[in-house]
Protein backbone atom coordinates (compact mmCIF):
# COMPACT_ATOMS: atom_id res chain seq x y z
CA UNK A 1 0.00 0.00 0.00
CA UNK A 2 1.15 3.52 -0.80
CA UNK A 3 -0.16 6.08 1.65
CA UNK A 4 -0.48 9.68 0.55
CA UNK A 5 -1.37 12.99 2.11
CA UNK A 6 -1.66 16.64 1.13
CA UNK A 7 0.53 19.29 2.72
CA UNK A 8 -0.19 23.00 2.53
CA UNK A 9 3.00 24.96 1.88
CA UNK A 10 4.06 28.45 0.77
CA UNK A 11 4.29 27.11 -2.80
CA UNK A 12 0.87 25.46 -2.81
CA UNK A 13 -0.49 22.10 -1.78
CA UNK A 14 2.09 19.32 -2.06
CA UNK A 15 1.16 15.66 -2.48
CA UNK A 16 3.40 13.30 -0.50
CA UNK A 17 3.38 9.52 -0.89
CA UNK A 18 5.22 6.82 1.03
CA UNK A 19 5.23 3.14 1.75
CA UNK A 20 7.11 1.15 4.37
CA UNK A 21 10.33 1.43 2.32
CA UNK A 22 10.34 5.25 2.41
CA UNK A 23 9.12 8.49 0.92
CA UNK A 24 8.36 7.92 -2.75
CA UNK A 25 6.77 11.11 -4.04
CA UNK A 26 6.66 14.86 -3.47
CA UNK A 27 4.50 16.54 -6.09
CA UNK A 28 3.91 20.21 -6.71
CA UNK A 29 0.40 21.50 -7.44
CA UNK A 30 1.43 21.88 -11.10
CA UNK A 31 3.79 18.95 -11.62
CA UNK A 32 5.21 18.16 -15.06
CA UNK A 33 5.39 14.40 -14.41
CA UNK A 34 2.81 12.94 -12.05
CA UNK A 35 3.43 9.67 -10.26
CA UNK A 36 1.38 6.78 -11.56
CA UNK A 37 -1.50 6.11 -9.25
CA UNK A 38 -3.30 2.81 -8.95
CA UNK A 39 -5.48 0.95 -6.47
CA UNK A 40 -2.51 0.62 -4.07
CA UNK A 41 -2.70 4.38 -3.33
CA UNK A 42 -4.74 5.32 -0.28
CA UNK A 43 -5.20 8.54 1.66
CA UNK A 44 -3.93 7.24 4.97
CA UNK A 45 -1.74 8.04 7.93
CA UNK A 46 1.82 6.76 7.75
CA UNK A 47 4.75 7.53 10.08
CA UNK A 48 7.05 8.42 7.16
CA UNK A 49 4.48 10.92 5.86
CA UNK A 50 4.17 12.40 9.36
CA UNK A 51 7.95 12.81 9.54
CA UNK A 52 8.13 14.26 6.02
CA UNK A 53 5.41 16.82 6.83
CA UNK A 54 7.26 17.93 9.97
CA UNK A 55 10.60 18.24 8.16
CA UNK A 56 9.12 20.08 5.16
CA UNK A 57 7.41 22.49 7.58
CA UNK A 58 10.78 23.11 9.24
CA UNK A 59 12.39 23.64 5.82
CA UNK A 60 9.81 26.24 4.78
CA UNK A 61 10.24 27.97 8.17
CA UNK A 62 13.99 28.24 7.51
CA UNK A 63 14.82 25.82 10.34
CA UNK A 64 16.00 22.82 8.28
CA UNK A 65 18.73 22.55 5.64
CA UNK A 66 18.83 18.79 5.07
CA UNK A 67 16.27 16.02 5.33
CA UNK A 68 16.54 12.90 7.44
CA UNK A 69 13.99 10.64 5.85
CA UNK A 70 14.01 7.13 4.43
CA UNK A 71 13.69 7.61 0.67
CA UNK A 72 12.38 5.14 -1.91
CA UNK A 73 12.35 6.81 -5.34
CA UNK A 74 11.76 4.57 -8.34
CA UNK A 75 13.89 5.03 -11.45
CA UNK A 76 16.66 3.68 -13.65
CA UNK A 77 20.13 3.16 -12.17
CA UNK A 78 21.29 6.37 -13.91
CA UNK A 79 18.33 8.37 -12.59
CA UNK A 80 18.93 7.07 -9.08
CA UNK A 81 22.60 8.12 -9.30
CA UNK A 82 21.60 11.63 -10.44
CA UNK A 83 18.99 11.94 -7.69
CA UNK A 84 21.45 10.76 -5.06
CA UNK A 85 23.97 13.36 -6.28
CA UNK A 86 21.36 16.10 -5.86
CA UNK A 87 21.47 15.53 -2.11
CA UNK A 88 25.16 16.48 -2.21
CA UNK A 89 24.50 20.02 -3.47
CA UNK A 90 24.86 22.17 -0.35
CA UNK A 91 21.95 24.21 0.94
CA UNK A 92 22.20 27.78 -0.35
CA UNK A 93 24.35 26.79 -3.34
CA UNK A 94 23.66 25.93 -6.95
CA UNK A 95 25.37 23.70 -9.48
CA UNK A 96 25.08 23.79 -13.25
CA UNK A 97 24.00 20.72 -15.19
CA UNK A 98 27.63 20.42 -16.31
CA UNK A 99 28.87 20.46 -12.72
CA UNK A 100 26.37 17.78 -11.78
CA UNK A 101 27.40 15.64 -14.78
CA UNK A 102 31.09 16.06 -13.87
CA UNK A 103 30.34 15.18 -10.25
CA UNK A 104 28.87 11.91 -11.53
CA UNK A 105 32.01 11.26 -13.60
CA UNK A 106 30.02 11.75 -16.83
CA UNK A 107 30.96 15.28 -18.00
CA UNK A 108 29.49 14.75 -21.48
CA UNK A 109 26.13 13.59 -20.12
CA UNK A 110 24.67 17.04 -19.39
CA UNK A 111 21.46 16.40 -21.35
CA UNK A 112 20.90 13.00 -19.74
CA UNK A 113 21.55 14.55 -16.33
CA UNK A 114 19.03 17.28 -17.16
CA UNK A 115 16.43 14.71 -18.21
CA UNK A 116 16.96 12.67 -15.01
CA UNK A 117 16.86 15.84 -12.93
CA UNK A 118 13.50 16.72 -14.51
CA UNK A 119 12.07 13.32 -13.52
CA UNK A 120 13.07 13.62 -9.85
CA UNK A 121 10.11 12.25 -7.86
CA UNK A 122 11.29 13.86 -4.61
CA UNK A 123 11.88 17.56 -5.33
CA UNK A 124 12.87 19.76 -2.38
CA UNK A 125 14.02 16.65 -0.43
CA UNK A 126 16.37 15.77 -3.30
CA UNK A 127 16.99 19.40 -4.29
CA UNK A 128 16.74 19.48 -8.09
CA UNK A 129 15.86 23.17 -7.79
CA UNK A 130 19.55 23.82 -7.01
CA UNK A 131 20.54 22.88 -10.57
CA UNK A 132 20.67 25.86 -12.92
CA UNK A 133 21.97 26.69 -16.38
CA UNK A 134 25.68 27.28 -16.98
CA UNK A 135 24.96 30.99 -17.43
CA UNK A 136 23.31 31.13 -14.01
CA UNK A 137 19.84 31.27 -15.57
CA UNK A 138 16.97 29.46 -13.91
CA UNK A 139 16.08 26.77 -16.39
CA UNK A 140 13.11 24.41 -16.63
CA UNK A 141 11.64 23.07 -13.43
CA UNK A 142 8.79 20.59 -12.92
CA UNK A 143 7.14 22.85 -10.35
CA UNK A 144 7.51 25.97 -12.52
CA UNK A 145 10.19 28.65 -12.52
CA UNK A 146 8.44 30.83 -9.88
CA UNK A 147 8.60 27.87 -7.48
CA UNK A 148 12.27 27.27 -8.30
CA UNK A 149 13.02 30.94 -7.69
CA UNK A 150 11.11 30.89 -4.39
CA UNK A 151 13.03 27.84 -3.14
CA UNK A 152 16.41 29.29 -4.12
CA UNK A 153 15.56 32.62 -2.46
CA UNK A 154 14.38 30.76 0.66
CA UNK A 155 17.77 29.03 0.83
CA UNK A 156 19.71 32.24 0.16
CA UNK A 157 21.06 30.96 -3.17
CA UNK A 158 19.52 33.94 -4.97
CA UNK A 159 19.19 37.48 -3.73
CA UNK A 160 15.59 38.51 -3.09
CA UNK A 161 13.98 40.45 -5.94
CA UNK A 162 14.74 44.17 -5.92
CA UNK A 163 12.45 46.97 -6.79
CA UNK A 164 13.98 49.20 -9.46
CA UNK A 165 13.20 52.23 -7.33
CA UNK A 166 14.52 50.93 -4.01
CA UNK A 167 16.82 53.46 -2.39
CA UNK A 168 19.87 52.15 -0.59
CA UNK A 169 20.05 52.73 3.14
CA UNK A 170 22.08 55.70 4.41
CA UNK A 171 25.68 54.74 4.93
CA UNK A 172 25.65 51.92 2.38
CA UNK A 173 27.37 52.08 -0.97
CA UNK A 174 25.32 51.62 -4.12
CA UNK A 175 25.72 48.25 -5.84
CA UNK A 176 27.20 49.79 -8.95
CA UNK A 177 28.36 53.17 -10.14
CA UNK A 178 27.85 54.74 -13.57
Amino acid sequence: MIAYCLLDSPIGTLTLAADDSGLRVVEFPENRYLAKRDASWSAADHPILDLACVQLGEYFAGQRRTFELPLAPRGTPFQLAVWQALAEIPHGRTWSYGQLASHLGRPQAMRAVGAANGRNPLPIVLPCHRVIGASGALTGFGGGLPTKQFLLELEGALPPPRDLFTVSQPGTAPESAC
